[in-house]
């Protein structure tokens, strides 16, 4: 049954445009930031291993805890969760700006933080995910989700050209400073904001018992709903193919351009235009009706774009336009994916299911960026320099010198994914996901929750 929004669910959209925009804020810091460390640590390396090696520590913890973290999201309060998120991060830069001031910041401090950080940040998205659950109206679902696509994006338009500008006049510790101060802006709207806690479930009550029991419980789930191990076994494998590129990004473009910090932001800001406007495009237009479509084909065209023609891309305009239109079908990817969870799984556990969901579908992510870095400086950068072994065979697809092995890299893996994305239209169970499963408000009525 599809009933029209209610009047707390309409103000339950208006909260979450207020806590939206205070994100918007802290991740233009938190953007402002990541350049300056990143643009740092190239700089001081030279190599494109621990820029991997950052996200690796960031994204693990995040990836294998992930099931323990919705367990404890799902008895939690999740304004609480989503306000001890923000409240690490800002620590944690806190930390990297007393060390920078110091003269003490090392390569492996931005692992240890990026580890905390990780872990911290694994609160975030099951707490926010399962919020929009109890705010809004299953129809409003999509044009939140892609919402939050644009918040990154729409930070990071501005951050990288600015950074990029900054950076020299204000430093590392100018940047980290913004980042502190937008932090504590979307700690206090979350602080002021009212999230209201779902209400409990048949299935929820039924999961209900010890700890362990109940983080385990999303495996069980998603494993007897074939549909839904199939979408998220499409993001496994273009995930794995996805960040075997990304991961060694940053590496490609500053060795390309001889560590041009603002050519690098441009680069940035155009890919974080082209999510913008796919945001915009998404909350006007709600994707496709069937969202599974959006989920495949936006994959197919984030891989044809944002890395295979990025990839052979030698020049800052085709860097430009391939990020630009990669970027593009990532609200449309997400943004489809999540609103088919949010309408299928119980809000009241969501925590452990968007868990378990995550360890699902970045299962390779830590492996891809254990893997990206020594690729690109053992095997694929040595063997695209000039006179390089396979120079003579790709040379002008990709060109050669600093960078170039990284493009083949993006060439390769590129296709690896856009074959993902189109091949999961050769299986019916996830071709088919949104009507083999049934919406969970057509299943049961929920219960008052009480808590």
């Amino acid at each position: 049954m599809n009933q029209a929004p209610t009047e707390s669910q309409n103000t339950g959209m208006r909260t979450f445009i207020i806590i939206w925009l205070s994100q918007v804020l802290s991740l233009f810091g938190t953007a402002m930031s990541g350049f300056a460390l990143t643009f740092w640590a190239y700089g001081k390396t030279g190599q494109a291993t621990p820029l991997a090696m950052v996200g690796f520590f960031f994204v693990t913890p995040m990836t294998l805890l992930g099931p323990f973290i919705g367990a404890i999201v799902d008895r939690a309060n999740r304004k609480l969760m989503m306000m001890m998120s923000d409240l690490a991060a800002a620590i944690t830069s806190l930390v990297i700006l007393l060390l920078y001031l110091s003269g003490n910041l090392e390569i492996w401090h931005l692992y240890v933080m990026a580890l905390i950080g990780g872990i911290m940040n694994g609160f975030q998205w099951p707490a926010y995910s399962a919020a929009i659950s109890t705010m809004l109206h299953k129809s409003q679902y999509t044009r939140a989700n892609a919402m939050l696509e644009t918040a990154g994006a729409a930070s990071g338009i501005l951050a990288p050209i600015f950074a990029g500008a900054l950076i020299g006049p204000l430093g590392v510790s100018g940047l980290l400073a913004v980042d502190l101060c937008t932090a504590s802006v979307a700690i206090t709207v979350l602080l002021l904001s009212r999230i209201p806690q779902p209400a409990r479930s048949e299935v929820g009550a039924a999961a209900r018992g010890n700890f362990f029991k109940e983080s385990l419980m999303g495996f069980g789930y998603i494993f007897r709903r074939p549909s839904l191990l199939g979408l998220q076994l499409v993001f496994l494998f273009a995930n794995l193919f996805h960040n075997l590129g990304y991961a060694v990004f940053a590496a490609m473009i500053l060795g390309r351009t001889g560590n041009n910090a603002q050519m690098f932001g441009t680069v940035n800001s155009a890919g974080a235009l082209g999510a913008l406007l796919g945001g915009i495009v998404m909350s006007a237009w709600g994707g496709f009706k069937r969202r599974v479509h959006g989920v495949l084909l936006g994959w197919a065209g984030a891989a044809l774009f944002g890395m295979v023609l990025l990839g052979t891309g030698q020049s800052l305009p085709f860097w430009v336009v391939g990020l630009f239109l990669g970027n593009m079908f990532s609200p449309l990817i997400n943004g489809s994916n999540q609103a088919i969870w949010q309408a299928k799984v119980e809000p009241d556990i969501q925590g452990r299911v968007f868990g378990t969901r995550r360890l699902i579908a970045w299962l390779v992510t830590p492996l891809a960026a254990l893997l990206a870095g020594p690729l690109a400086d053992r095997v694929f950068e040595p063997a695209m320099r000039e006179g390089g072994a396979w120079a003579p065979l790709f040379g002008k697809l990709v060109g050669t010198g600093p960078g170039a092995g990284i493009g083949l890299m993006f060439f390769i893996f590129g296709l690896a994914a856009l074959a993902v994305g189109l091949g999961g239209y050769l299986f019916p169970v996830i071709r088919d996901a949104e009507t083999l499963i049934p919406d969970h408000d057509s299943e049961q009525v929920a219960t008052p929750s009480e808590t």
